[in-house]
């Protein structure tokens, strides 16, 4: 399969039918991300923020706000793309995607595409909501714009999988909500990680979020808790893993054709 040989209207139909989804629930979609993090900077930037002035020689108000973007990001990520796949198997429609004529390869690249779009959206809608809260100045704008698609990507690819994988609505927001958000928490989405006692900033290097947040900090900053290697390592790994999983569902037909 190539770049020419793609069957590029039904990846557009698909995508164009899941940003369409985006549009009819707009107030679930896109209002309550904004209002939470509006929320999060009366709760940690004024409250907490008024004990902590200062991290990493930056405001705290201005030092949360790419942790509020990655939970955005990751969250919307993995629920667009595990609902955008799990809601035709519910409905048995799913076939009708099987026997059309559109390759696994496509299927994915659209309902993977349209996830990461939202996400991607939804996470720049919460940045420009930051800048009414906190001066913000990006130092690596190309390199903010790398993480955010990078990691759009990767957790829309986990959140296909969730969604293949789910066998009920229990099972479909059992992950973002009891794995995704806490990891999210305790990776430095509101803090820094040097200040954790030993051991527990050794037992959170094993958090994968640590290396998004910290990554993702560094591109409006120049400062990270780990090396800007590292979190781009890990995105690329994670991102080969679940194109790994993907490979092998489709191969089996596991929880799709039966």
């Amino acid at each position: 399969m190539t770049w020419f040989s793609l069957n590029y209207t039904g990846i557009y139909a698909i995508y164009r039918k899941e940003m369409a989804r985006m549009a009819r629930t707009m107030w679930q979609s896109v209002a309550t991300p904004v209002i939470t993090t509006v929320l999060y900077f009366v709760v940690f930037g004024r409250a907490i923020g008024s004990q902590i002035q200062h991290v990493d020689g930056v405001g705290y108000g201005a030092f949360i706000v790419p942790g509020l973007i990655m939970l955005t990001l990751l969250t919307q990520s993995v629920s667009n793309a595990s609902i955008g796949i799990y809601f035709p198997k519910f409905t048995k429609t799913v076939y009708e995607v099987l026997s059309a004529p559109l390759s696994y390869a496509e299927a994915v690249f659209a309902y993977v595409g349209a996830a990461a779009t939202k996400a991607i959206l939804l996470a720049l809608i919460i940045l420009a909501t930051a800048t009414l809260f906190v001066p913000l100045h990006i130092h690596h704008p190309v390199w903010m714009v790398a993480f955010l698609v990078l990691t759009a990507l990767a957790f829309s690819l986990f959140g296909f999988i969730i969604g293949i994988w789910a066998d009920n609505f229990e099972q479909l927001a059992i992950v973002p909500a009891l794995v995704m958000t806490p990891l999210t928490f305790l990776g430095g989405a509101f803090y820094s990680i040097d200040m954790l006692p030993q051991p527990w900033r050794t037992i959170n290097m094993l958090n994968p979020v640590v290396y998004l947040v910290s990554g993702f900090r560094w591109s409006f900053y120049g400062s990270t808790d780990v090396g800007i290697g590292a979190s781009l390592a890990f995105t690329g790994l994670f991102m080969a893993i679940c194109l790994l999983v993907l490979w092998w569902i489709f191969c089996t037909g596991y929880r799709l054709k039966t």
